[in-house]
């Protein structure tokens, strides 16, 4: 260095040093780029009414266990965030304004405050406010560490939607046993149907390298009560439960486990072949049998809390017992003994449907697992898509809700879009998730919800679930866009309890995750709220289905055909000709809709009972079809197509609006996949009323503009990259 070489350095640190506060004072005060978030934990407005302000100035919380330790460090993060001050840590009350956090084992003074929490279970948590030794405190009780933390969380939600603080006295459980995010990831971090980029599962660096995202991850399902993660595809690899795999995922436990959340993976049931020598899968095989007990024994001793397998088998080519003559419950109740004595529980897809082209593929999965009710151990939960089809923008609900009275069905949702729109499409799914556990199986009369049958009430299960196919990726947004993040939001409140309100929980993500402002809640929620029925609409109305591009189901291709399987094909599903459009499930048809309750059997069956939502879906009509509005299906049909349309231009109104109170970062993203979405309902639009006017023949209504495009140059589109698409 030259003389004075290091004066000059000295002096220039100095000078820098002197400009960094005027510097960060004129830099935004929060960077947002949606890491954080519904955990933003932005400071509270000062303007808070007393009501809804915590007077916080000390911390009671253990830390003795890594879960306790979790929830301490979780409240002084959000408290410092929120209230602008790190509240004192301390070992007694010793003034006002106290948050005490425990269990009666873990805190002194909870346990002298012999609350009533012998109703809450392991999960549940209390929050009340309270009076200790004459000085006001917040108490944050539970029978275990995994419910104060999920309390913890509350209380900080509370904090951030602005709720009324004074006098509260809050007690809540989860209703469902098993809240669990099924990961479609593949050991080379690709991820089927996922659209935010790569797995966040990296595997090839574990188990040696542990992403701090991992425990973000953790914390973020933690904050909804998510309790279980399937890190693997249901398309699974056998290599997964090989020894080196099985080191990565309980290095991936090690991080999960303080937040509550049990690991578990997905069993290929060719396993024994592929990676134990045998020379069969066959359940019934005692050689087959030892040796999924021995690798469950391996498991567990490398992951003693493992929560089990989940399985797809017997559907789209995927190996399974009914390779070997043998049926669901033979190959279900197989892996349920061997993770028995563990503790562990099977969860068994009924998403299956056979190699033979079938007459109704909406009818296969009742008609092989109905029979076979009351048939599985006690352990082995049947896991159930929400329709009996595949994931689409409206489906009625699946017949098997309540069908299988004996049997523990778990619902299983999809998180991540793959039939609306990838991450770039604004749909909010909590809408679509309500829709279907408030419909009525009415096998028991009216009331017997489908959220009843999942949450055991019904049938008087103790064993129940709720899965989600995660929208989980390496981008730094976690979900590809923010608006998807609301759906894994939604997604967690509801399997915690399947009775909320998707408008409720709306408006909680919103606050959480662009503030309080009524100017930005109101209309985020609109938006939200109106989303899936404007997806419906451009898509899918009247209870069209599966009309998506063959294999990466991205765009309209309702003239696909000639796949080597008829129910991969749109032209199945929909069925259109000169006379007329719509699947016939009638009892004059395939009688799909015997499947369901007298009741609902007699209202879908009757083209004029049905709800026109589904009217497509249950029946093929003539194009002349007169509706409830007065109109022919073919003219409300185009309606619908455009109302979907100027739905999403709505839509773009409105956030347009918004620029001004809404980071310009997460704006500038939103806004410019909504101009994506736009320009892909229409393409949607138009495409598809080509196409249904080359069979009918039919003008459109007076003020529909006609496709800009003949339907050859739809046709001709290719998408040969689109992601998420299995190769």
């Amino acid at each position: 260095m030259p003389p004075g070489g290091r004066s000059r350095l000295r002096h220039g640190l100095a000078a820098w040093l002197l400009l960094l506060p005027l510097l960060l004072a004129v830099l935004p005060a929060w960077a947002e780029d949606g890491y954080d978030l519904w955990l933003r934990y932005r400071p509270l407005p000062d303007t808070l009414a007393q009501p809804y302000r915590l007077q916080v100035r000390s911390l009671l919380a253990p830390a003795a266990t890594p879960t306790q330790a979790a929830a301490r460090d979780e409240l002084l993060r959000g408290l410092q965030g929120l209230l602008g001050h790190s509240p004192a840590l301390v070992e007694t009350i010793d003034g006002e304004g106290a948050v005490v956090v425990g269990t009666p084992a873990s805190s002194p003074a909870i346990a002298a405050l012999r609350l009533p929490l012998e109703k809450l279970g392991q999960a549940g948590y209390l929050i009340r406010r309270v009076s200790i030794d004459g000085r006001a405190a917040t108490v944050v009780a539970a029978n275990d560490d995994v419910g104060a933390l999920y309390g913890a969380f509350r209380l900080l939600r509370l904090l951030q939607t602005g709720q009324p603080l004074a006098g509260l006295d809050l007690r809540d459980a989860p209703r469902v046993q098993l809240r669990v995010l099924d990961h479609w990831d593949n050991l080379d971090r690709s991820v089927e149907r996922g659209y935010a980029g790569q797995s966040i599962w990296d595997w090839h660096k574990l188990p040696d390298w542990l992403d701090p995202r991992y425990t973000d991850y953790a914390r973020a399902n933690a904050s909804l009560g998510i309790n279980g993660t399937v890190l693997n595809n249901v398309n699974a690899n056998a290599l997964s439960l090989t020894a080196p795999y099985l080191e990565k995922a309980a290095a991936l436990a090690k991080v999960l486990r303080p937040y509550g959340i049990r690991v578990y993976l997905s069993a290929r049931f060719s396993a024994p072949i592929e990676i134990g020598g045998l020379k069969t899968a066959d359940p019934l095989d005692p050689a087959v049998r030892q040796w999924w007990r021995g690798k469950a024994e391996e498991i567990y001793r490398l992951i003693p809390d493992f929560g089990g397998f989940l399985v797809k088998a017997n559907s789209e080519g995927q190996p399974g017992p009914q390779d070997y003559g043998r049926s669901h419950a033979d190959g279900a109740n197989m892996l349920a003994e061997a993770v028995a004595a563990h503790g562990g529980i099977v969860m068994w897809r009924a998403f299956v449907y056979s190699h033979e082209q079938p007459d109704d593929r909406a009818r296969q999965a009742y008609s092989e697992f109905v029979p076979l009710d009351g048939s599985f151990a006690g352990n082995v939960i049947v896991q159930v898509k929400n329709g009996a089809i595949d994931f689409q923008p409206r489906e009625p609900f699946h017949p098997l809700f309540g069908a299988m009275p004996k049997t523990p069905l778990m619902m299983e949702f999809q998180i991540t879009k793959e039939y609306l729109g990838f991450a770039t499409h604004l749909v909010y799914q909590g809408a679509l998730y309500e829709e279907t556990l408030e419909a009525d199986t009415m096998v028991q009369g009216k009331g017997s919800t489908v959220a009843r049958v999942v949450d055991g009430s019904l049938h008087h299960h103790k064993l129940t679930g709720m899965a989600g196919v995660a929208n989980i990726g390496s981008d730094r947004n976690w979900s590809g866009s923010v608006f998807d993040q609301a759906n894994w939001y939604a997604f967690g409140r509801l399997a915690w309890d399947p009775s909320q309100s998707a408008r409720a929980i709306a408006e909680d993500w919103t606050r959480m995750t662009f503030g309080n402002d009524p100017r930005v809640v109101q209309p985020v929620v609109g938006m939200m709220m109106a989303s899936r029925e404007a997806v419906v609409d451009y898509m899918t109305p009247l209870g069209l289905h599966h009309l998506m591009g063959r294999g990466h189901h991205y765009g309209p291709a309702p003239w696909d055909a000639g796949s080597e399987r008829a129910d991969w094909d749109p032209v199945y599903y929909h069925r259109a000709d000169a006379r007329g459009i719509g699947f016939d499930r009638s009892a004059s048809g395939s009688d799909a809709v015997a499947q369901y309750a007298p009741p609902l059997a007699a209202e879908f069956g009757d083209a004029q009972r049905v709800p026109e939502h589904y009217l497509l879906w249950f029946h093929h009509v003539p194009w002349d079809f007169r509706m409830q509005s007065g109109d022919t299906l073919w003219n409300e049909l185009v309606h619908r197509y455009t109302r979907g349309v100027d739905a999403v231009k709505a839509m773009r109104a409105t956030w347009a609006g918004l620029s001004g109170y809404v980071d310009a970062g997460r704006h500038r993203q939103v806004a410019d996949f909504l101009a994506i979405q736009q320009k892909e309902a229409q393409w949607w639009r138009d495409a598809s009323l080509a196409y249904w006017q080359s069979l009918n023949r039919l003008p459109l209504p007076a003020g529909e503009a006609p496709p800009p495009h003949p339907l050859s140059y739809y046709r001709s589109l290719s998408f040969p990259f689109a992601p998420g698409n299995p190769k």
